[in-house]
């Protein structure tokens, strides 16, 4: 039996008019699937001022919502981000922890509520 992936990166499929997803979305899972990662596209992440969008997001994690991705010179900023959030005990970081290639990126950081039922 296969197991469900405990992170998740979700990439927006109609930024761009779509065109980039499906290629971001191949490129990310190539690279993240050994590494607990699940990788799909969305219709919309509400990051339309700021496309691309792209988030990752894990239970008992804070959630981010990247925006401004560009899908060609991004992609490492974006496993080495996944890296690191695997690593976050909640899934927390500031600004100046993350990628440099994602700074000033960051449309929300969400935070986990615990105690919500499911």
């Amino acid at each position: 039996m296969t197991e469900t992936p405990a992170y998740a990166i979700v990439v927006c499929s109609r930024c761009h008019a779509g065109a980039a997803a499906p290629d971001l979305v191949a490129r990310l899972a190539h690279h993240t699937a050994a590494g607990g990662f699940r990788v799909d596209a969305v219709a919309c992440l509400a990051g339309c001022g700021r496309p691309l969008a792209v988030a990752f997001t894990a239970p008992a994690k804070a959630s981010f919502l990247f925006g401004d991705i560009d899908p060609a010179r991004d992609v490492e900023a974006l496993l080495a981000f996944g890296r690191q959030y695997r690593e976050l005990a909640d899934g927390w970081c500031n600004e100046g922890q993350r990628p440099a290639g994602l700074r000033g990126k960051t449309l929300a950081r969400i935070p986990h509520i615990g105690g919500l039922a499911g």
